[in-house]
């Protein structure tokens, strides 16, 4: 797992500084591509008058950063505090928003007239002030943090790239193997994966016969070590649906904005950091770059792991000439500190098993393909069905796509090789399919609640919540915070069938109070007064008190001689309460709602 350094063009960075000077946060975040130029910066005979960096920002506060790689250090001692305004003093959002965009337009000036050391003073500034934003739930600065962390980014990536010497650049005099260390970091991995990991170990090496043939050819043809064909079974263990709680996703382990530096789109439809062949190709070409930026391999999978920014700028705090990987250990972070261990460990273990005390299976073999272009929307279960092949053939072999089904445009699919024909000449009689839309509604956490409680309330599912909302512990959720709930299909709370026993209804995964009153055709009042709660909270496997069942669930004209409404785009309680003559308190009562309680698009409400 590892959190990659955001990066994206200078011609992308100038026009986001432009566009987010004259506001102050906009709404979804979206990833940025990323190249650079390679050319090394001219000496500058007699630079012009530079701009003076903006007014430093007050001391960083101890906020919990957005994303993993936010966590560097920031050495705040390259500029002189020259006195900062009375708003930034006071740690107001848009007014440190404001200096970093500032910091970044005067860093891009500086770089380009030649003064390498102020424009990096500055660009330190502007990522400590972009650490100091808002985050933990509140969305409202997220773009914000976005991109000045990319523009940031783009600004160290283009430094380091135009200081490459010619001989760090990519040659054919590559050092073509890894520079393998046998120390008690190494012995340490061997260690973990020989007894605690050592199931793992055998199942990814058995799972690398499916694609490693397919990456040492492309390793081969670019002039990189074999040894890095191994490297998957750290990230992943050969897995192309991966998923790490940082949002890296598949076999090589990219977040969205460096798959899409290198090549990877990503939609609604399609992810292809998930494409074996497509994410290995981006690997290969992000390896090369960090190679040639640092100039040797272990360093080059530590900057892979951590971020290239986050090892440039240990590299150019030390006052020592040239430091190697293990002279940077200490301060690299915890999981890079054993990151590159780990790789040495593995190959170590590959090389000479029997050494270890292991006995490594037969690794699988690669499955023959072809390609076929589909131009609909088709599920790719249908394409199983009408190959006569087992369920989930197809999507195994094309994990890119999100829903298990091929996009409403052409698009190339991977089939078994030689069933080209018999899914040309099917395809045809195969419906239509729209997948599934994932619609979000706005939760305001209430005093003791947790993500659990909150995902069975919704229906939805901690770890879907978690990376919506860029959570990165469960546990660390607060009172007054508001979350973006991910609710798939209508939009609609699972619904709850009609199932009791002896008048007993024993609660289901994702049910709610309101939900079971709707299908008893009672109310959660009702419920509640009959079961002795004191909240609606409830939890799977309650047995709830709710009368005697009938033969089938409650109809619009229930129980209680209400009906049902079904909440439309821009409804609100109070507008649902005067539209049916009924007043607002009794319309929340009815439904388990607070005062303070979101309703949203699909969901029904008994009507008192």
């Amino acid at each position: 797992m590892r959190v990659i350094q955001n990066v994206t063009a200078v011609a992308v960075a100038v026009s986001a500084v432009a566009f987010l000077s004259c506001r102050s946060a906009a709404p979804e975040v979206s990833p940025n591509v990323a190249t650079g130029p390679e050319d090394t910066l001219a000496p500058v005979a007699e630079a012009p008058a530079r701009p003076e960096p903006p007014p430093p920002p007050p001391p960083p506060v101890d906020v919990e950063p957005l994303e993993a790689m936010a966590d560097a250090s920031v050495d705040g001692d390259d500029l002189e505090d020259d006195g900062a305004d009375e708003e930034t003093r006071a740690g107001d959002p848009d007014a440190m928003q404001k200096w970093a965009l500032e910091l970044c337009q005067s860093a891009e000036q500086l770089l380009d007239e030649g003064d390498v050391e102020g424009a990096l003073s500055a660009v330190d500034r502007a990522y400590e002030l972009m650490l100091q934003l808002p985050g933990n739930g509140d969305d409202s600065y997220l773009q914000a943090k976005e991109d000045i962390r990319l523009l940031v980014a783009d600004l160290i990536t283009r430094h380091y790239r135009t200081g490459r010497t010619a001989a760090a650049r990519p040659t054919a005099s590559w050092d073509l193997e890894l520079p393998m260390v046998d120390n008690q970091y190494v012995r340490r991995e061997i260690q973990s994966f020989t007894t605690k990991e050592r199931q793992q170990f055998i199942e990814g090496f058995r799972r690398s016969g499916l694609y490693r043939p397919m990456i040492l050819a492309k390793l081969e043809e670019a002039g990189l070590p074999s040894q890095l064909s191994w490297l998957p079974m750290v990230e992943s263990w050969f897995k192309v649906r991966a998923y790490s709680r940082a949002s890296a996703v598949g076999m090589w382990q990219f977040i969205s904005s460096t798959g899409l530096r290198y090549g990877m789109s990503r939609d609604a439809w399609v992810d292809e950091r998930f494409h074996p062949e497509k994410s290995t190709d981006a690997a290969i070409g992000y390896l090369a770059d960090l190679h040639g930026m640092f100039g040797d391999w272990p360093k080059a999978l530590a900057a892979y792991n951590c971020g290239e920014a986050r090892v440039a700028r240990l590299q150019r705090r030390s006052q020592t000439e040239y430091l190697d990987f293990w002279d940077l250990y200490e301060m690299l972070p915890r999981e890079t500190r054993r990151y590159v261990p780990r790789l040495f460990a593995a190959i170590a273990i590959i090389e000479d098993p029997e050494k270890y005390g292991m006995m490594l299976p037969e690794p699988d073999h690669p499955v023959e393909t072809a390609t076929i272009t589909v131009e609909k929307a088709v599920k790719l279960e249908d394409l199983d069905s009408l190959l006569g092949a087992p369920k989930g053939t197809l999507a195994e072999l094309n994990p890119e796509l999100r829903y298990k089904g091929t996009p409403k445009r052409a698009y190339e699919l991977t089939v078994p090789a030689g069933r080209e024909q018999t899914l040309v000449a099917g395809i045809a009689s195969i419906p239509e399919w729209k997948p599934p839309q994932t619609q979000y509604v706005v939760h305001r956490v209430r005093r003791g609640q947790t993500l659990s409680v909150i995902a069975r309330r919704y229906g939805s599912s901690v770890g879907a919540i978690m990376r919506t909302n860029n959570l990165r512990s469960a546990n660390r959720i607060r009172e007054g915070q508001r979350l973006r709930i991910p609710v798939r299909g209508s939009g609609e709370v699972r619904r709850t069938s009609r199932s009791a026993v002896d008048g007993i209804h024993t609660v289901r995964p994702g049910e709610t109070l309101g939900g079971i009153a709707r299908a008893y055709g009672t109310t959660v009042s009702q419920i509640k007064k009959d079961n002795g709660l004191s909240s609606n909270l409830i939890h799977p496997g309650q047995g709830l008190r709710v009368g005697p069942a009938s033969s089938g669930p409650a109809t619009a004209s229930n129980a209680s001689g209400g009906k049902t409404y079904t909440v439309r785009r821009g409804d609100t309680p109070g507008g649902i309460a005067d539209k049916h003559g009924v007043g607002l308190s009794a319309l929340l009562r009815a439904n388990g709602l607070g005062r303070r309680s979101t309703i949203y698009p699909g969901q029904e409400l008994v009507i008192p």
